[in-house]
């Protein structure tokens, strides 16, 4: 077994369809690390064998044993009600407390781990984060400069261990404890000091439509679809059309567009 890997997590059909076009992206930079899906029982057959056949490791991971009083502060129609998304739309296959499942990595048998959500694509090589410390993230940038302060957890950088596993697990099921993002309220919370990456290293889709000046396709090397998921239609699917067939074509077998030919965003 490598030493290194990169690890995604799928919870359900959906983000199994994301995680196939993500394993293609990790495969195009030529990579020599694991490619790993830490997968729940709720991801059909069907959808995992097509994720081994794009090279994956599988992984069976368990839900947290969070309390009944954890959960039901997490369930998705009260996290949704009581700290609503205004930014955007989440998918309905979008359930909060399956997101904490990702705390699982440290419990991993690999040396140094970078963590990718299901819903990026790496569209440069990213190898050097594995030198990189625990925990290193990209700031959650997508509407203003006041973006800068938060971290986004779609990308970071891990070193699996057992005792920070047991360390996280406490903390996230503290009596009382609420986080109203989920795993990226927990992780910047867990890691106060956690280092900051470029945005380019997870370069959010909402950067095209709000900070278009910020946008730079010779720059970015990872896309993370945060919100609307490019395999759903959805009301900003024509303003995002340029990123969505650009994800349409790691998800396909046909040929990569060469990102110097994209187009700019408008404005």
């Amino acid at each position: 077994m490598a030493s290194r890997a990169f690890v995604t997590l799928v919870t359900n059909a959906d983000f199994a369809i994301g995680a196939g076009a993500l394993l293609r992206s990790l495969a195009e930079t030529g990579s020599g690390a694991d490619r790993v899906v830490m997968h729940t029982g709720g991801v059909p057959d069907a959808s995992l064998r097509a994720l081994e056949a794009r090279g994956a490791r599988l992984w069976p991971v368990d839900l947290l044993p969070t309390s009944d009083a954890f959960n039901a502060r997490h369930a998705r129609g009260r996290l949704h009600r009581d700290h609503p998304f205004t930014k955007g739309e989440k998918p309905p296959f979008h359930t909060p407390l399956d997101n904490f499942a990702k705390l699982r990595l440290w419990e991993l048998p690999w040396e140094r781990v970078v963590f990718l959500d299901a819903d990026t694509l790496v569209l440069r090589p990213i190898d050097r984060l594995f030198e990189y410390p625990e925990l290193c993230a990209a700031p959650n940038v997508y509407e203003t400069l006041g973006d800068f302060g938060r971290m986004n957890s779609g990308v970071f950088t891990a070193r699996p261990s057992g005792r920070t596993f047991r360390r996280l697990l406490e903390a996230l099921d503290a009596p009382g404890a609420l986080w109203p993002r989920t795993d990226q309220t927990f992780l910047q919370a867990a890691f106060p000091d956690w280092h900051g990456l470029p945005v380019w290293d997870n370069l959010l889709q909402y950067v095209w439509l709000n900070l278009p000046g910020l946008w730079s396709w010779e720059g970015v090397r990872v896309l993370h679809f945060q919100y609307e998921k490019p395999w759903v239609e959805h009301a900003k699917a024509d303003r995002l059309r340029p990123l969505i067939d650009l994800w349409r074509a790691f998800a396909g077998d046909g040929p990569i567009p060469d990102l110097s030919a994209l187009p700019p965003p408008p404005g």
